[in-house]
């Protein structure tokens, strides 16, 4: 299994940009893969410097309904003519970040792009295949982050908080490599690792990558230096090889974490390139 990392906050190297999002491209045996598009045509720009024939993907996963990993959604129609796009039921709804106290800004995708033919719109978890497998249906909430409490819904005419059912998570199975992709972790990293490691038994997890979501812009909402020890505790205690996230997790939790999981996190940055 080949994975690339296309898009994510930080550049590192000059050849691939950088923008407030998310994308890796996957590649099995049997699968091209892109989780996730960024927020623009960026997404493009980097697979071509890195050899990557996007047009080839056969799969598109898009994590959840904001900008920053469904934004070039409409650029990936351009190029690629055939791949199935999955989606949760509810990715289109409005969907809105308080970035100032009481305002309110849109950070949805746009519903025109919905196309019957090309999209499979799902409610939970589904088996795609015997490689692929998304997961949605998380049980337990009892790590949701807290600058979940910034992010809202439209209901009629009002805004109430995200119930984040538009979010789902990929699962790449290849041999004893078993991967979890997370676009943020709104339902909690260690709620999802929980649930998908459920559907793997005797396997297991063996690499998370992705957005963990413990920055937030509001001092009110920040995760507690406690509450990040104990996330990356329980994660030290996981038999998982390896976490790489970036993204939301943010600068702050990422280096209290690194103190704790050591050589088992890294940091991916466009242009990553991780081959098991």
């Amino acid at each position: 299994m080949n994975i690339f990392c296309l898009i994510e906050d930080t550049q590192i190297d000059h050849k691939f940009g950088a923008e407030h999002g998310v994308s890796f491209y996957i590649e099995t045996k049997q699968h091209k893969v892109l989780f996730d598009v960024g927020q623009s045509s960026l997404f493009i720009s980097n697979a071509i410097h890195a050899n990557i024939d996007l047009s080839l993907v056969d799969t598109l996963v898009i994590s959840h309904g904001h900008y920053d990993h469904g934004g070039g959604l409409k650029d990936f129609l351009r190029i690629n003519k055939h791949a199935k796009i999955y989606v949760q039921e509810t990715i289109f709804n409005e969907f809105y970040s308080m970035r100032k106290l009481d305002e309110y800004t849109f950070i949805g995708l746009d519903p025109e792009l919905f196309d019957e033919k090309r999209f499979i719109k799902l409610k939970g978890d589904f088996k795609i295949d015997d490689e692929l497998m998304i997961i949605a249906d998380i049980k337990n909430h009892s790590f949701f982050p807290n600058s979940n409490h910034t992010m809202f819904k439209k209901d009629k005419d009002e805004y109430v908080l995200d119930d984040f059912t538009h979010e789902h998570n990929l699962l790449v199975t290849e041999g004893q490599k078993v991967c979890l992709f997370a676009g943020c972790g709104h339902k909690g990293i260690l709620n999802i690792i929980d649930q998908a490691q459920k559907h793997l038994t005797p396997k297991r997890i063996s690499h998370v990558f992705g957005g963990f979501h413990l920055k937030s812009r509001f001092e009110a909402y920040q995760e507690s230096s406690e509450h990040i020890d104990q996330i990356a505790m329980i994660m030290k205690k996981k038999h998982i090889d390896m976490y790489y996230t970036g993204h939301c997790t943010g600068s702050v939790a990422y280096d209290q974490m690194k103190k704790i999981l050591d050589t088992r996190l890294a940091y991916f940055h466009p242009g990553t390139k991780i081959e098991l």
